[in-house]
């Protein structure tokens, strides 16, 4: 009869026999690579993440706020990291710095630096031309923070790919030209071409059902949520108040 221990033995001797066999490959998605004792370094390696981060923002506002504007700034990020990609494995340029099994992939141009930099670009032109409402001093001083906020942001990504050798000077500079030329480019093209269809899209059936909402016509978006929603709430506090007293 056949111990208990055998069957267990072969499933053990198939799992070996198939970790000799296979090449394993870390997901080097958000895999980072810094200096032992760097503390730089290590602050670099996490600042390099955020471009992960801004696309987890992204996806949360399409989700919950469904606004066009937003859907049109993903998908012009979307072309920009497809051409980036077009472009790496055109050029086929090495970094600088080849790690075994972990970027399998060209340099040149650099993908953090053309992500960060077509960001910056669009936000700062959508700061400043698209928010062009009449407002307060200190509304004009945030907007300010915030854009030298996304160009620091980006200077900070882009430095941390040459520190870390995942980038040369060179690599890091075109992705910060082509990002730059992209960003401005689509911001054209949505705030001349295509916003002006935005009111017919909201109108379409497929619209309505995805709840999707256009703002543009909207100088402060938040402040016109903040005083619906309280206008709102009072005219329903009073409501429930009369029927109240009615019983």
């Amino acid at each position: 009869m056949t111990s208990p221990d055998e069957p267990l033995d072969g499933i053990g001797s198939r799992f070996v026999r198939a970790a000799d066999e296979t090449v394993w490959i870390p997901l080097s998605l958000t895999l980072v690579e810094y200096p032992q004792g760097d503390v730089f370094g290590r602050l670099l390696a996490v600042i390099s993440l955020i471009p992960f981060a801004i696309i987890t923002g992204f996806i949360t506002l399409i989700l919950f706020r469904r606004d066009l504007h937003t859907i049109v700034f993903f998908i012009g990020v979307a072309v920009n990291e497809c051409l980036n990609y077009v472009l790496k494995h055109t050029i086929r340029q090495a970094r600088p710095l080849k790690r075994e099994g972990l970027y399998a992939e060209y340099g040149m141009p650099s993908t953090h630096a053309q992500f960060m930099w077509f960001f910056a670009a669009y936000a700062t032109l959508f700061i400043y031309f698209r928010l062009n409402y009449n407002c307060t001093i200190a509304e004009r001083f945030w907007r300010t923070i915030v854009a030298i906020g996304c160009i620091v942001t980006a200077i900070l990504v882009t430095y941390s790919r040459v520190y870390l050798l995942y980038h040369s000077n060179t690599q890091v500079f075109w992705g910060t030209l082509i990002g730059i030329a992209l960003g401005a480019a689509w911001f054209i093209i949505v705030h001349t071409i295509l916003t002006p269809f935005f009111p017919i899209v909201v109108s379409w059936r497929i619209s309505e059902f995805l709840l999707l909402r256009d703002t543009t016509l909207i100088p402060n978006v938040l402040w016109f949520e903040y005083t619906n929603i309280r206008t709102e709430a009072r005219a329903r506090a009073r409501k429930l108040s009369a029927i109240g007293r009615s019983h």
